[in-house]
């Protein structure tokens, strides 16, 4: 199933290529700002993560592209002074960019990430080893809707949101909700 979900992915980023030229790869770096949404998510806090990672954006026509990413995310969330729930993701957002303005785009889309650590990390000095695997699934998908600007220069402001659309735990029934700010450049 997974394999076939990265051929697809693979599929629909490159579809449409015309020119390789016109392919513009670039870096991303930025802040999380990631919550935990769901009925029993209801004592728990944001929390602030790195992401950062490589992008392509690949032109179809004048005003739109489609930017496919390769990411690392810090998520999860905290409850006060008392725990932080350490969720650390490879992310692969499939961005569909049109440019409304010059420089000025809308952006929606898929993300496919896949666990690479789950820990929950007491806060307190007297909270005691942090416990590893906390049965977190370990694929997550989202949805995407954002804004950017791309200036000449080749650096660019993202801001985004990930809607978390299943389960990361059954027990708590939680899913991931992510405000994305990131600064980048392509080459």
């Amino acid at each position: 199933m997974i394999k076939k979900l990265w051929i697809a992915c693979i599929a629909i980023a490159f579809a449409g290529t015309v020119n390789a030229q016109d392919v513009k790869i670039g870096l991303k770096f930025g802040m999380n700002l990631a919550s935990v949404n769901g009925g029993d998510a209801n004592n728990l806090d944001s929390r602030t993560g790195f992401v950062g990672g490589v992008t392509a954006e690949v032109p179809i026509s004048e005003k739109f592209s489609i930017q496919p990413e390769l990411l690392y995310s810090a998520q999860g969330a905290q409850q006060r002074d008392n725990f932080k729930y350490d969720l650390n993701y490879v992310s692969l957002p499939i961005m569909a960019k049109y440019y409304i303005a010059n420089g000025f785009s809308v952006e929606a889309g898929p993300q496919f990430s896949f666990l690479i650590k789950d820990q929950l990390v007491p806060l307190d000095e007297f909270g005691g080893q942090p416990r590893e695997n906390t049965n977190a699934e370990n694929f997550d998908l989202a949805a995407n809707i954002g804004l950017g600007y791309q200036f000449q220069s080749g650096i660019f402001f993202q801001t985004r949101y990930n809607l978390g659309l299943i389960a990361i735990t059954e027990n708590p029934d939680i899913k991931n909700g992510v405000f994305q700010m990131t600064l980048g450049y392509q080459f």
